[in-house]
């Protein structure tokens, strides 16, 4: 088979396979960009949520003080946590919750409220160190 053959055929097949399918399903997008600007909206919103969740576990003044107490800078625990992937931020949120929840329930004293928000601040600056 001679290459000018080969390249007729190549041709016409491509003709073919363009002119086989209507052009409304050639520009059919298999997800809408409406539908993927939604999802994005929602990641976004989410995102927000949960790092105000995490924000918000150091934001009294005894949680301050107990940051500052351990060496920490709280202003920098706070950047910390915008800097966490969204997988971090997802986990610390529901555990934050579940802290505030049991600390509600009686479970924990003050004291050790304080000394578990330490801990997690000191956990965050590993993450966003590493």
């Amino acid at each position: 088979m001679s290459i000018k053959l080969r390249v007729g055929v190549l041709v016409v097949g491509l003709l073919v396979i363009s002119f086989a399918f209507p052009p409304s399903l050639r520009a059919q997008h298999v997800v809408r960009p409406a539908d993927i600007h939604k999802e994005l909206v929602k990641a976004t919103e989410r995102r927000t949520q949960n790092r105000e969740k995490v924000q918000e576990l150091f934001s009294s003044k005894e949680a301050q003080n107990a940051l500052k107490g351990a060496g920490m800078d709280p202003g920098r625990v706070r950047n910390a946590v915008a800097m966490l992937n969204d997988a971090e931020l997802a986990q610390l949120a529901a555990r934050s919750d579940k802290l505030r929840e049991d600390f509600a329930a009686g479970a924990f004293s003050n004291r050790e409220l304080l000394i578990i928000i330490v801990v997690v601040a000191v956990i965050i600056l590993v993450l966003v160190a590493v």
